[in-house]
């Protein structure tokens, strides 16, 4: 049974067929440039539809084909069990991040969301 039951009972057609609000959840996340972010709630604030857990759900069931480290908690804290490859991802694109506390969990930065927060607004080519 498993999920292939849920998307039939769903309507849904193929089973590779995405709900339409993943689809466009994904299409949000892959409009995120390079160094940039957006929270979960940024993300369905843009689409007018649904709230934070839900695009967390489509993040966590879908995401890995866009870019998923670009959609993030609010308050700038890493993706549990994804941290590192987050991280490396981060650096790489240049993302700007705070330095972990001495207290903090695995001595992690948090994203500066200040700065990394992206609104959407097309990228300035000036």
């Amino acid at each position: 049974m498993g999920w292939m039951s849920e998307q039939s009972a769903a309507g849904e057609g193929r089973p590779d067929e995405l709900p339409e609000y993943a689809e466009r959840v994904l299409e949000v996340a892959e409009r995120i440039p390079p160094g940039r972010v957006m929270t979960y709630g940024d993300v369905a604030e843009w689409l007018e539809e649904g709230g934070p857990r839900q695009v967390g759900r489509v993040m966590a069931l879908y995401g890995g084909a866009v870019p998923w480290w670009r959609v993030v908690r609010a308050d700038g804290a890493l993706l549990p069990g994804h941290e590192l490859r987050a991280l490396d991802r981060y650096r790489a694109e240049g993302t700007p991040l705070k330095q972990a506390s001495r207290s903090a969990e695995g001595h992690l930065p948090r994203l500066d969301m200040r700065r990394a927060r992206w609104d959407g607004a097309p990228a300035d080519h000036s």
